[in-house]
């Protein structure tokens, strides 16, 4: 039974936070602070204004919440908990950030059930709901009729002081307001410290006037320790505006409960320690021993499933009335959040020859988004104001996704790329079928490479459209001719990266990009033209690497070559094998894909007996000695490039048929 003292509504915010200081001191690793100051907003939310189903943490309909401040991640593996999830026992608990937990040190969408984003480096997990808003919102536009609206749900954050001085999130809320994304809701923990400790030391500007210019709506709870109600009303409020996303600052303190740590950096990110926890307990009138919680805090918590069940049996039954009366729509719709891609999708991806022109990849890949998009309408993206350099427009598309026309699904996402890639993983976190890319040049792949490398650890599948890709580039100089990009890009498990040699690969790179659900895409695109080849394929291109042209029993010397490239290693195979030596050449447009082909197939492309190799790429050469061995070569690009016109650049740098064929005449 609650204490006469302890009203039923403080048990259960105080059961959040002693879960969060019996968890991090039986790991003695963690964050404590956080959900202890934030119990009181997590319980708002949870239990009085989320729709989620416990048992069934992927209902299409659900509201989705974003700890975008990770760290504190008990915070979120306590409700999930209380309210029933399944994927979050008490052992869970009590296994907080050991080997194989369903609890580790920052929450992981592939580890967790309920955990909506992949939280760790702060500001992306507000990025990423922005994201996720984007995705509703468009799906809203396009499914919803007058007389049903079968696409309705919120976009709640949790959010701190590190998530709003990280510059990525800035990006993104700017994107944010001026998109007008109404079913944007974030709750920021105002609680003045930082792991430095108070945050005037760094961080003093007004933090709802920013939000305020950037077009938010905004508030202020001003005890967020206690004022459950208060919390509750905002968020309603917030969820009446409709045309602004909105930011609720409630102000708490750190570490709440504890009477010597609290409102300390020192509890942000280490265990309060048996004695403190014992005080905390007395504070908090909390009469229990670790990790027990009472029933009635139970009970009154997994009113969540009865209440989320019943939401969606009730959605359940509206979209099979909606499939009933709109046969087409709700058949686009089924298929989209089953993860089924239409028939025929790729029907129209282009092949060549040698007779059709050669072009830049950039812009074979602007006629595969071409071919792709009236066959795929799950397609969505945009560029960083770069669509006329990087070609990423859809072909025929009128118009883009603005706040008066959602339904479009082109975005520009302005000079914004680090926000632009963790918005992509936003729509892909929403798991509704919806396949994102965005464009930019390959250099400022260093810009995303932070969400890009949560890109590939949370297993989406975006596509990431990086034209540009070599000294190449030209006058603009070393600060845009990437060199390191592609091998650094490389060198990131479980990303694709493709760099085709013609308009054949860069058709394959993208069928394989569209068909990998859950592994990102990285096409590395020319701005140079080159020429069709006559033996490269499609469907070749999942291999990784293949023989493009060859001699008759084994060769002397194998060149191998990717995008611009490729055509300098077939014609100075051409010359070499003039001088009576036998040749072979192949094309590496993905070097992952070919490392994952059997033993027997890598071995009957290189014969381990072929010493002599071969290889071509105006990139570093970091990662190709594995192929090279001691007694081949690398042409490459170990240095900084320098400001001419392309042509000149790969002249000067080496990346000529005449200095492929003489690098060659030396180690024959």
């Amino acid at each position: 039974m609650v204490a006469a003292s302890v009203s039923l509504e403080s048990l259960c915010v105080n059961s959040i936070r002693m879960l969060a200081v019996d968890a991090v001191n039986k790991s003695n690793s963690g964050h404590p602070g956080l959900p202890m100051g934030c119990a009181p907003m997590g319980y708002a939310l949870w239990h009085n204004i989320l729709n989620h189903n416990p048992n069934n943490p992927k209902w299409f309909n659900r509201d989705r919440f974003v700890l975008s401040a990770g760290h504190g991640c008990m915070l979120l593996y306590s409700l999930l908990h209380l309210t029933g999830y399944k994927s979050v026992s008490i052992e869970d608990i009590k296994e907080f950030r050991q080997w194989g937990s369903k609890t580790p040190g920052h929450p992981e969408t592939f580890e967790t059930e309920g955990v909506e984003v992949t939280a760790g480096p702060l500001g992306a997990g507000i990025s990423n709901a922005v994201g996720l808003a984007i995705a509703e919102t468009h799906l809203a536009a396009k499914f919803n009729k007058p007389d049903c609206e079968i696409v309705d749900h919120y976009t709640y954050v949790i959010m701190g002081d590190g998530c709003n001085q990280e510059g990525i999130a800035s990006e993104a809320c700017s994107l944010a307001g001026h998109l007008k994304l109404g079913k944007l809701i974030a709750l920021y923990d105002d609680n003045q410290i930082t792991i430095d400790g108070r945050t005037d030391v760094s961080f003093t500007e007004d933090v709802l006037k920013r939000y305020e210019a950037y077009g938010w709506h905004v508030q202020h709870v001003e005890d967020g320790n206690h004022d459950v109600t208060g919390i509750t009303k905002a968020i309603e409020s917030a969820k009446s505006v409709k045309d602004k996303p909105s930011l609720i600052k409630i102000s708490t303190i750190i570490g709440y409960g504890s009477p010597n740590k609290s409102d300390t950096a020192g509890i942000h990110g280490a265990a309060v320690g048996e004695e403190e926890a014992s005080l905390t307990r007395e504070f908090l009138q909390w009469e229990y021993p670790p990790f027990e919680i009472p029933e009635e805090v139970y009970a009154q918590f997994r009113q969540a499933i009865t209440k989320g069940e019943d939401s969606e049996n009730e959605w359940n039954l509206k979209f099979q009335e909606y499939q009933n009366t709109y046969p087409s729509e709700g058949a686009e719709l089924k298929r989209m959040i089953e993860g089924k891609l239409p028939d025929n999708w790729d029907s129209n991806l282009p092949s060549y020859t040698p007779e059709d022109k050669g072009l830049a990849t950039r812009k074979h890949s602007q006629i595969c988004l071409g071919a792709l998009g009236p066959n795929l309408p799950e397609l969505i993206g945009g560029s960083a104001d770069l669509t006329h350099s990087n070609y990423t427009d859809i072909k025929g598309e009128t118009g883009s996704f603005q706040s008066h026309s959602p339904e479009k699904r082109y975005l520009h996402f302005g000079v914004r790329e680090h926000a632009m890639a963790a918005i992509l993983n936003g729509i892909a976190y929403h798991e509704s079928g919806l396949i994102p890319y965005g464009g930019t040049f390959l250099v400022f792949a260093d810009y995303m490479r932070g969400s890009m490398r949560l890109s590939a650890l949370s297993e989406l599948g975006v596509i990431y459209v990086l034209t540009h890709d070599s000294i190449g580039v030209g006058e603009d100089g070393p600060t845009h001719q990437p060199v390191e990009t592609i091998p650094s890009l490389r060198a990131m498990p479980n990303m694709l990266v493709f760099r085709p040699g013609d308009g054949n690969e860069t058709s394959g790179a993208y069928k394989l990009a569209i068909q990998n659900r859950k592994r990102p895409s990285a096409l590395c695109l020319s701005r140079q033209a080159m020429p069709n080849q006559g033996n490269t394929s499609i469907d070749k291109v999942a291999l990784g690497g293949y023989i493009v042209s060859d001699c008759e029993g084994t060769p002397d010397v194998i060149f191998i070559g990717t995008g611009s490239e490729l055509n300098l290693c077939i014609e100075a195979s051409k010359e070499i094998s003039n001088l009576g030596k036998k040749t072979r050449v192949i094309s590496m447009p993905c070097v992952e894909l070919f490392e994952e082909q059997e033993v027997s197939y890598k071995e009957s492309i290189l014969p381990s007996s072929v010493k002599k190799r071969v290889v071509v790429e105006a990139a570093h050469s970091f990662g190709w000695h594995k192929y090279t061995g001691l007694d081949g070569i690398c042409i490459t690009m170990d240095r900084f490039g320098a400001s001419a016109p392309g042509g000149k650049c790969m002249t000067n740098f080496g990346f000529t048929v005449e200095n492929v064929v003489d690098k060659t005449k030396e180690i024959l």
